[in-house]
């Protein structure tokens, strides 16, 4: 079976209004850079003969960590915008090469992207962004060695990966939407610097998990009812700035080194595909980022269904792998090798 793995760095990642307004870290790209050398020394490392497609992103990411790398590799075809538009394309080019594995660099919104153009993609998320709730910290090289394992047939799929659950945005006389993590209404009238900042602006939500320990409008949720990924439900969200009376406050990191006093109205568990209803106006932010202004008496119908990315436990898979024996070879040169 051919080794193909798709990458995609988002250059802009971890570069938001966050870093001024609330005092998040920089990611640079030489960082990112670096991250990738390291995964392609990982996909070197599991597999004899690899490639990779990778998208071609206006800082070059990608292609300067490929053309030092010693693997094989081709950009996605087609124009660049420098903009998540890029990563939609990359992801359906990565669907229709059939990449046995992708790797993408970015935080919610860059893996959000990633899902529009290639919904139930083999995935290994490396977080590079703001609020990353979605993708971890992971070490590039044992991602790189676990992504090429997986799209090498080498570890099957099935047997280290999870479906994780998606908000489905269906919004009336306009093109539907995602979310991975939550889908907010919130008070405005523009989508300005798309990053979410104001607590008290905030109408709704529906969330796939709601994470105490996170940061965004996971944490605002989390710290009233948690729910994982691995639960087979949603959240909805009720907020105060519709005038609706306050049943409960939490205080919550709504971005790095920021904490607001949010006041909730409501919280309920809902079904996974039970639809939830937003009408206009209002701004409709995902993952973090505002996206949609809704017009007045405009509906929106949000449900939550285990249909998105599946995604690549590294750990379980090179425990796999060990068990099988993959990463032995035999002695060379008088080396001894473990086996």
């Amino acid at each position: 079976m051919t080794c193909l793995v798709g990458l995609a760095a988002n250059p802009d990642s971890g570069k938001d209004i966050r870093r001024v307004a609330a005092g998040a870290s920089v990611f640079d790209n030489q960082e990112k850079r670096a991250v990738l050398a390291r995964c392609l020394a990982g996909i070197k490392a599991a597999d004899a003969n690899p490639s990779v497609l990778y998208l071609d992103d206006l800082r070059a990411i990608a292609h300067s960590a490929v053309a030092t790398a010693g693997v094989a590799g081709t950009p996605v075809a087609g124009p660049r915008y420098g903009n998540a538009q890029d990563t939609v394309h990359a992801a359906a080019a990565m669907r229709e090469a059939s990449c046995g594995a992708v790797i993408s660099l970015g935080g919610d919104g860059t893996n959000r992207a990633l899902a529009k153009g290639w919904l139930d993609a083999p995935l290994v998320p490396i977080s590079t962004g703001t609020n990353n709730v979605f993708p971890g910290m992971q070490e590039g090289s044992v991602a790189g060695a676990a992504a090429a394992l997986v799209a090498s047939g080498t570890v099957a799929l099935g047997d280290v990966a999870s479906q994780v659950k998606v908000i489905h945005i269906e919004i009336e006389d306009e093109d539907d939407d995602i979310a991975l993590i939550d889908a907010v209404a919130t008070d405005d009238r523009f989508v300005g610097a798309r990053a979410l900042l104001s607590g008290d602006r905030l109408i709704a939500a529906v969330l796939t998990r709601a994470i105490p320990s996170a940061v965004g409008i996971t944490s605002i949720a989390g710290l009233l009812q948690p729910m994982s990924d691995e639960d087979d439900a949603g959240l909805a969200v009720e907020f105060t700035a519709k005038g609706k009376p306050a049943q409960w406050h939490v205080r919550a990191p709504i971005a790095p080194g920021r904490f607001d006093d949010i006041a909730i109205a409501d919280a309920r568990r809902i079904e996974l595909e039970e639809a939830v209803e937003i009408v206009g106006p209002c701004v409709l932010a995902f993952d973090g980022e505002r996206e949609r202004v809704m017009k007045p008496g405009q509906r929106a119908t949000l449900s939550v269904r285990r249909d998105g990315p599946r995604v690549i436990d590294i750990q379980s898979t090179l425990e796999v792998a060990a068990r099988e024996g993959a990463m032995i070879f035999p002695t060379v040169e008088g080396v001894r090798h473990a086996g």
